[in-house]
């Protein structure tokens, strides 16, 4: 059953078989959903697979965020926008798999709607994205300058200098200037300013795979272990010879881990309740290291 929404919808795309599971997939700030496409085609094989853009990013327009003269969000205000994009497509409970912001929203979702999310994938993404101050003053400046100072320092972040000329990665740098606006770009920063989910871990209860690279510098591998230590059962995957974008530097094993974290989770069967204050840290998760 497809239910209206209840909110503006962000820009998506729909691939695979209508009856598949149903897999939504997060992106990076500053990236689009295009960010997905190394692995769309064999994720799309066995699932419905629902890619969004945030707003001010791709095809959907920073107006999603309501009118202003400063657009802002939050990490739940996406979350409600991708709850309702869910709603309009008749996905009641999904997988979800997301690269750092996108990946925020996915664990929000996980912690405090546990009955939506039958598994989740984080890619380089982190509890908390470091210290408020740092984002609060990227949001300013590029409210201020633009995007191009941010968009000429992303290469470092995003890549290691061994891929950093890479045709793909050149063609993502573009699609900063081309298909991102200043207003949707600082209010994503305004998310990753306010977003602390450390104290919330232990209430995720869908099966986790978390993945992170060894040379990201945006969210180095700390936060990624920090991320399978406090999500019960989680397991980390770390990959060299990648930086933050790990999913289109090293688009094989990203896509291994993901296809064998789906198979062995189609769906976690009854919602578990979220655990409640008092109860002990989960176990360290095991991890597979490569």
């Amino acid at each position: 059953m497809t239910h209206p929404p209840a909110t503006p919808l962000p820009h998506h795309t729909v691939d695979g078989p209508e009856d598949a599971p149903p897999l939504l997939l997060g992106p990076s700030l500053g990236a689009s959903l295009a960010i997905w496409d190394p692995q769309l085609p064999s994720l799309a094989r066995h699932h419905r697979v629902i890619r969004w853009d945030l707003p001010g990013h791709g095809g959907t327009p920073t107006g999603v965020l309501g009118a202003g003269p400063v657009p802002t969000t939050t990490v739940p205000g996406l979350a409600r926008l991708v709850l309702g994009l869910a709603d309009s497509l008749g996905a009641d409970r999904f997988a979800y798999a997301g690269i750092s912001l996108g990946g925020a929203v996915g664990a929000w979702l996980a912690a405090h709607h546990p009955e939506r999310i039958a598994s989740l994938a984080l890619i380089c993404s982190s509890a908390r994205f470091g210290e408020p101050a740092g984002w609060q003053d990227r949001a300013a400046l590029v409210r201020k300058t633009g995007l191009g100072p941010i968009a000429e320092a992303a290469v470092s972040r995003w890549f290691t200098p061994a891929f950093a000329g890479s045709p793909q990665a050149t063609a993502l740098l573009d699609a900063v200037h081309r298909s991102v606006t200043p207003a949707g770009y600082a209010a994503c920063c305004d998310a990753l300013a306010a977003y602390d989910l450390r104290a919330g871990l232990a209430r995720i209860t869908a099966p986790t795979l978390v993945v992170a690279g060894l040379a990201d510098p945006a969210t180095p591998p700390a936060h990624a272990r920090e991320l399978a230590a406090g999500i019960a059962d989680a397991r980390l995957l770390e990959l060299s010879g990648a930086a933050h974008l790990a999913n289109v530097e090293r688009p094989a094993p990203v896509l291994a881990a993901l296809l064998g974290h789906l198979a062995a989770h189609p769906d976690n069967g009854p919602v578990a309740a979220a655990p409640g204050p008092g109860v002990p840290a989960p176990h360290p998760a095991e991890g597979t290291v490569q």
